[in-house]
Protein backbone atom coordinates (compact mmCIF):
# COMPACT_ATOMS: atom_id res chain seq x y z
CA UNK A 1 0.00 0.00 0.00
CA UNK A 2 1.38 3.36 -1.04
CA UNK A 3 1.73 5.95 1.69
CA UNK A 4 2.21 9.65 1.04
CA UNK A 5 3.36 12.15 3.65
CA UNK A 6 3.34 15.87 2.93
CA UNK A 7 5.40 18.51 4.69
CA UNK A 8 6.50 22.10 4.26
CA UNK A 9 3.28 24.01 4.79
CA UNK A 10 3.06 27.06 7.00
CA UNK A 11 1.97 30.65 7.47
CA UNK A 12 3.63 33.21 5.20
CA UNK A 13 2.99 36.71 3.92
CA UNK A 14 1.88 37.48 0.41
CA UNK A 15 4.80 37.41 -2.01
CA UNK A 16 6.74 34.81 -0.05
CA UNK A 17 7.77 31.32 -1.15
CA UNK A 18 7.24 27.84 0.23
CA UNK A 19 8.33 24.41 -0.91
CA UNK A 20 6.07 21.47 -0.20
CA UNK A 21 7.42 17.94 -0.13
CA UNK A 22 5.64 14.62 -0.47
CA UNK A 23 7.51 11.49 0.53
CA UNK A 24 6.21 8.22 -0.90
CA UNK A 25 6.68 4.72 0.43
CA UNK A 26 5.36 1.25 -0.18
CA UNK A 27 4.78 1.48 -3.91
CA UNK A 28 6.21 1.87 -7.39
CA UNK A 29 7.04 5.57 -7.22
CA UNK A 30 9.07 5.47 -10.40
CA UNK A 31 6.05 4.49 -12.47
CA UNK A 32 3.53 6.74 -10.75
CA UNK A 33 2.06 9.99 -11.95
CA UNK A 34 2.11 12.40 -9.02
CA UNK A 35 0.04 15.49 -8.43
CA UNK A 36 -0.84 18.22 -5.99
CA UNK A 37 -4.40 19.27 -5.26
CA UNK A 38 -5.71 21.84 -2.80
CA UNK A 39 -8.89 22.58 -0.94
CA UNK A 40 -9.76 25.94 0.53
CA UNK A 41 -12.41 26.34 3.25
CA UNK A 42 -15.89 26.07 1.77
CA UNK A 43 -14.59 25.18 -1.69
CA UNK A 44 -14.23 21.99 -3.66
CA UNK A 45 -10.86 20.34 -4.07
CA UNK A 46 -9.02 21.60 -7.12
CA UNK A 47 -6.09 20.49 -9.23
CA UNK A 48 -2.83 22.39 -8.79
CA UNK A 49 -0.05 20.54 -10.63
CA UNK A 50 0.91 17.11 -11.94
CA UNK A 51 4.07 15.43 -13.14
CA UNK A 52 4.47 12.25 -15.18
CA UNK A 53 6.45 9.27 -13.95
CA UNK A 54 9.58 10.30 -15.83
CA UNK A 55 9.07 13.96 -15.13
CA UNK A 56 8.91 14.76 -18.83
CA UNK A 57 5.34 16.02 -18.69
CA UNK A 58 3.90 18.56 -16.28
CA UNK A 59 0.66 20.47 -16.11
CA UNK A 60 -0.56 23.32 -13.95
CA UNK A 61 -3.76 25.04 -13.05
CA UNK A 62 -4.03 28.41 -14.77
CA UNK A 63 -4.12 30.12 -11.38
CA UNK A 64 -0.60 28.93 -10.49
CA UNK A 65 1.17 28.88 -13.86
CA UNK A 66 4.39 30.83 -13.74
CA UNK A 67 4.45 30.81 -9.93
CA UNK A 68 4.46 27.11 -8.95
CA UNK A 69 6.80 24.36 -10.11
CA UNK A 70 6.34 20.64 -9.59
CA UNK A 71 9.32 18.30 -9.62
CA UNK A 72 10.28 14.84 -8.48
CA UNK A 73 13.33 13.01 -7.16
CA UNK A 74 13.20 9.30 -7.92
CA UNK A 75 16.07 8.41 -5.64
CA UNK A 76 14.32 10.04 -2.68
CA UNK A 77 10.83 8.99 -3.81
CA UNK A 78 9.74 12.54 -3.22
CA UNK A 79 7.71 15.04 -5.21
CA UNK A 80 8.00 18.75 -4.58
CA UNK A 81 5.88 21.82 -5.16
CA UNK A 82 7.85 25.04 -5.22
CA UNK A 83 5.46 27.91 -4.65
CA UNK A 84 6.63 31.45 -5.35
CA UNK A 85 4.86 34.80 -5.23
CA UNK A 86 2.21 33.38 -2.96
CA UNK A 87 -1.16 35.09 -2.80
CA UNK A 88 -3.87 35.01 -0.13
CA UNK A 89 -6.04 33.04 -2.55
CA UNK A 90 -3.46 30.24 -2.42
CA UNK A 91 -4.51 29.57 1.16
CA UNK A 92 -5.69 25.95 1.37
CA UNK A 93 -4.85 22.47 2.51
CA UNK A 94 -2.51 20.98 -0.08
CA UNK A 95 -2.72 17.28 -0.83
CA UNK A 96 -0.25 15.03 -2.60
CA UNK A 97 -1.73 12.26 -4.73
CA UNK A 98 -0.57 9.32 -6.79
CA UNK A 99 -1.97 7.31 -9.66
CA UNK A 100 -0.59 4.30 -11.50
CA UNK A 101 -2.44 5.12 -14.71
CA UNK A 102 -1.56 7.50 -17.50
CA UNK A 103 -0.98 11.18 -16.95
CA UNK A 104 -4.16 12.86 -15.75
CA UNK A 105 -5.33 15.87 -13.77
CA UNK A 106 -8.65 14.31 -12.77
CA UNK A 107 -8.75 13.75 -9.02
CA UNK A 108 -10.97 10.67 -9.34
CA UNK A 109 -8.11 8.91 -11.13
CA UNK A 110 -5.80 9.24 -8.12
CA UNK A 111 -5.98 6.31 -5.74
CA UNK A 112 -3.51 7.33 -3.05
CA UNK A 113 -3.64 10.55 -1.05
CA UNK A 114 -1.63 12.14 1.72
CA UNK A 115 -3.08 13.69 4.83
CA UNK A 116 -2.56 17.24 3.61
CA UNK A 117 -0.49 20.20 4.73
CA UNK A 118 -1.91 23.64 5.51
CA UNK A 119 -0.67 26.67 3.60
CA UNK A 120 -1.86 30.05 4.83
CA UNK A 121 -0.94 33.27 3.05
CA UNK A 122 -1.65 36.53 4.82
CA UNK A 123 -2.16 39.81 2.99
Amino acid sequence: QVQLVESGGGLVQAGASLRLSCAASGGAFSTSTMAWFRQAPGKVREFVAAISWRGATTDYADSVKGRFTISRDGAKKTVYLQMNSLKPEDTAVYYCARTGIQFTITDRAYSNWGQGTQVTVSS
